[in-house]
């Protein structure tokens, strides 16, 4: 149950992200499109990710990890496109400076809402 209401949320920032960041544009403003964008984003952030951070390591610790929102922004970037590309979502970046803000409005969204999301340890 908890994988679904975290899945949700992610779908829920993916839309906030959508409405306040003007390069990124939804074909339908459709749920299911939030929905498959928020199943991809959560497998490039599980594999992209980790290795775009091993192979900026150096950047990460000279910039004291400030370099991974650019990281999160390059990940939001080619999640988007490779999920044009692959399945057809209608979610499209149009450059980086959208996919940087649209990544750190998607994180700051899903921090608050998991704030709510109790975790049964």
């Amino acid at each position: 149950m908890k994988l679904l209401i975290r899945w949700a949320i992610s779908a829920f920032s993916l839309f906030a992200a959508a409405q306040l960041v003007p390069g990124i544009t939804v074909e339908s403003d459709a749920w299911p499109i939030y929905a498959m964008m928020a199943v991809l984003l959560g497998l490039a952030n599980a594999i992209i990710r980790p290795l775009l951070k091993l192979l900026t390591c150096p950047l990460v610790a000279m910039t004291l990890g400030l370099f991974t929102l650019v990281i999160n922004g390059v990940t939001f970037w080619i999640t988007a496109a490779l999920a044009d590309q692959l399945f057809g979502v209608g979610f499209y970046i149009a450059d980086f400076w959208a996919a940087f803000l649209g990544a750190l409005i998607v994180s700051v969204v899903s921090v608050v809402l998991n704030l709510f999301v109790k975790d049964d340890d």
